[in-house]
């Protein structure tokens, strides 16, 4: 293969990996939904071989599984996982807070934290999705402020890790209006370098979104079981015995 071959290979490889990506964070991909190389590179107008390299890089960072002779698998969700990365996320971002209320330098760092979130009532967007956005950022934004910059990149590979889990938090219009709230009483508490206080508010935080992403995942999981099932049963009643339609 030529390097321009090579190129456009893994120009396509990155594309489909961007593509794929989106579609399991959309749900358009559900988790234990099967499929195969040759069905995604024919929806996508591409060879298998680009396919197969996203489909690895996707499998390195957890999001779907290699099944022998059976091609591959949207990865379940398990639950003790995402526990885990919410504990190591909420370390990290506690011990964020601590380092910037210790300080000595002036707070700046937070200026457009403070212009998006301390708003009036009437100026908060209730747009699900990109407040969703917002609020990754915000959660970044505040590690890095932190000053460490291999803290800063754990959280952001959490972050990356948890978002498909976490935008279900903004699928309910209160809990928008909750993280504005929220984010602004943690922001308060660190611009008054009051950090025990900062601390608590972080961690009630992430608590309340913990436990509503826990709900609606099982909720919207249920619901997709049932979708399949339904899907099922139409395909048995709508087949013959000799498998032909009928």
């Amino acid at each position: 293969m030529n390097a321009r071959a090579a190129k456009k290979t893994e120009n396509l490889a990155e594309r489909i990996y961007l593509q794929l990506k989106q579609d399991i964070f959309d749900f358009r991909l559900m988790p234990g939904d099967r499929f195969s190389e040759n069905e995604i590179a024919e929806r996508m107008g591409v060879s298998r071989t680009p396919v197969r390299e996203a489909l690895f890089r996707l499998q390195r960072e957890a999001y779907v599984d290699v099944l022998y002779r059976s091609g591959w698998q949207v990865k379940p969700f398990d639950f003790k996982y995402f526990e885990e990365l919410y504990d190591v996320r909420t370390i990290l971002e506690c011990a964020a807070v601590r380092k910037l209320c210790e300080h000595d330098g002036e707070l700046c760092k937070l200026d457009d934290l403070v212009s998006q979130w301390c708003v009036p009532r009437e100026q908060r967007l209730d747009d699900g999705p990109v407040v969703s956005g917002m609020d990754e950022r915000f959660h970044e934004k505040l590690v890095e402020a932190a000053g460490n910059s291999e803290m800063a990149r754990i959280h952001h590979d959490l972050t990356e890790r948890l978002r498909i889990i976490r935008r279900l938090d903004f699928t309910k219009p209160p809990r928008v209006d909750a993280t504005y709230n929220e984010h602004q009483a943690v922001l308060e508490a660190i611009l008054h370098r009051r950090v025990e206080q900062a601390q608590i508010l972080l961690r009630a935080h992430i608590e309340e979104s913990r436990n509503e992403v826990r709900k609606i995942t099982v909720h919207m999981l249920h619901e997709a079981s049932a979708r399949s099932q339904l899907h099922s049963v139409d395909n048995n009643v709508n087949t013959g015995e000799d498998g032909q339609r009928s």
